[in-house]
């Protein structure tokens, strides 16, 4: 519940509460090049639930999430020897994972011969935000402070969950997983202007839902 009490405003990373580490992830990566095995059993631990996040903005059952990120895993492991280091190890992952994803929602298309109307439907993969201007505001500049953090993780999780699949896998990567605008635009395969209106989009979306919520508690 969220209580009438003034607070601090929120000011922190957009989704930090739903889990987005500092990158502790060198140490292990320098470990996992050496063939530690109890490295990859602490980065399985670290990001498969995060990986089977991201693989449901792209399929339509927790199943075949489970399915991506296992073959995610199955991938790193046969790569970690040429993984150069040119990005983060974690945006490397998601890389893969985005990857995968994508080719099973692709191969699910094929063999049901059904288009998804929200595929098609979402206007940033047209390119069709050349109209938009303003740089997109954080959905945590605008929440009044009367939301509390820890009861705002559960409203903000159900709001992104309601997005549109492109906005939502945006939002995802940048804002709950912190990945630069350049490594989300590799991972889902999208040009910087769209990339820019689907996070514009979807943090506006997040925004006005906890305003609802918080004009609801007066």
């Amino acid at each position: 519940m969220f209580r009438k009490v003034r607070r601090a405003p929120l000011t922190a990373p957009a989704l930090q509460s739903l889990g987005m580490p500092h990158d502790e992830d060198a140490a292990l990566l320098e470990q996992l090049r050496a063939g530690e095995e109890q490295a990859f059993v602490v980065l399985v631990k670290r990001y498969h639930h995060r990986l089977t996040r991201l693989a449901l903005t792209f399929v339509p059952s927790p199943e075949m999430a489970e399915d991506v990120a296992q073959e995610t895993w199955l991938a790193v492991f046969r790569g970690m020897g040429r993984f150069e280091g040119r990005s983060s190890l974690r945006s490397w992952l998601f890389q893969i994972c985005a990857n995968r994803a994508r080719s099973l929602a692709s191969r699910e298309q094929r063999l049901a011969s059904v288009g998804r109307p929200d595929l098609a439907s979402d206007p940033g993969r047209s390119g069709s935000g050349a109209g938009w201007l303003a740089p997109s505001q954080h959905w945590a500049d605008a929440v009044d402070d009367r939301l509390e953090a820890a009861g705002l993780a559960v409203h903000v999780r159900r709001a992104v969950e309601e997005l549109p699949q492109l906005q939502r896998q945006v939002v995802t990567l940048r804002d709950i997983e912190g990945l630069p605008s350049l490594k989300v635009c590799e991972a889902l395969c999208l040009s910087e202007p769209n990339q820019r209106v689907l996070l514009h989009r979807g943090r506006t979306r997040i925004r006005r839902r906890l305003h609802e919520l918080a004009s609801a508690e007066l």
